[in-house]
């Protein structure tokens, strides 16, 4: 098993560090000398979204050449950075370190954090702490604009209810939650009745989204996660609709639904065993 820190990984993430500078550098290859922040930005995001692909599907090979695709993302816009004269390499990983020890006192220093909940508490202070430090932690300043209005909805959602939970504004338990569910699907099927109101149908949509989230959560459950699962098994399954129609020699739009129905019914106990 490899261990942590050696000198090796220190070697191996210099060359590393040196190949990026070398592919951006004059005489380097024209496509990398010309990228910039805001175009290397999609990658970063896509190649995060591989990590957790291969996360989902349990494939430590694939995990691997994902985390080092990702690693790219990081050294391609240090080397960028570095070039402009804003910060390095050497600057992200002395911030992160340095970040990770004041965040971390029960370890570091005297504090003491004997669970996990303990340690997320103070992490939340710690944060605050910084932000004052700082200058950014004005009369106005909210706990929630740590989190970045440009995530996607869902994990905007988990973020938030997870920073409003630490400070103990939650439901006691996920009974509380299911209630609330209740409440949001009545209302939703309210805005449906006659004569429809279409921006009441989209914001209760999102009231039973946004309270779905919170129900994952206080279940200890990755919403993105458990959704992508169930785009994963859809795949699947239609997938199987279409194969068993197209040996019948038929296309989805040439069958019923209920010869369609019958075959995902069909694809749902072959996958229960």
């Amino acid at each position: 098993m490899e261990t942590a820190g050696s000198a090796e990984t220190g070697r191996l993430f210099q060359d590393f560090v040196r190949l990026i500078a070398r592919l951006r550098a004059p005489g380097g290859c024209p496509w990398d000398r010309e990228q910039t922040h805001q175009t290397v930005k999609p990658m970063t995001i896509e190649e995060a979204y591989e990590v957790a692909e291969a996360i989902d599907e349990g494939d430590d090979r694939s995990l691997a050449g994902e985390l080092g695709d990702l690693l790219l993302q990081v050294v391609f816009h240090a080397d960028i950075a570095r070039e402009r004269g804003a910060f390095g390499v050497d600057d992200v990983v002395t911030a992160v370190s340095e970040k990770m020890v004041r965040r971390h006192p029960h370890v570091f220093a005297d504090d003491r954090a004997g669970t996990a909940d303990e340690v997320l508490r103070n992490w939340e202070a710690t944060k605050q702490k910084e932000r004052a430090a700082a200058g950014k932690d004005d009369a106005g300043a909210s706990l929630l604009d740590g989190v970045s209005k440009g995530l996607p909805a869902v994990m905007e959602a988990f973020q938030m209810t997870t920073k409003a939970g630490r400070v103990g504004f939650d439901w006691p338990d996920a009974d509380g939650v299911l209630g609330k569910l209740d409440e949001e699907v009545a209302e939703l099927r309210a805005a449906l009745a006659a004569p429809r109101d279409d921006a009441r149908v989209l914001d209760e949509i999102g009231d039973v989204l946004f309270v779905l989230v919170n129900l994952a959560r206080r279940l200890g459950v990755d919403p993105e996660s458990a959704l992508k699962s169930s785009n994963r098994k859809f795949r699947r399954r239609f997938k199987h609709v279409e194969d068993g129609l197209r040996a019948r020699g038929r296309t989805p739009t040439e069958s019923t639904l209920s010869e369609m129905d019958a075959l995902w019914d069909e694809a749902k106990a072959k996958e229960r065993g």
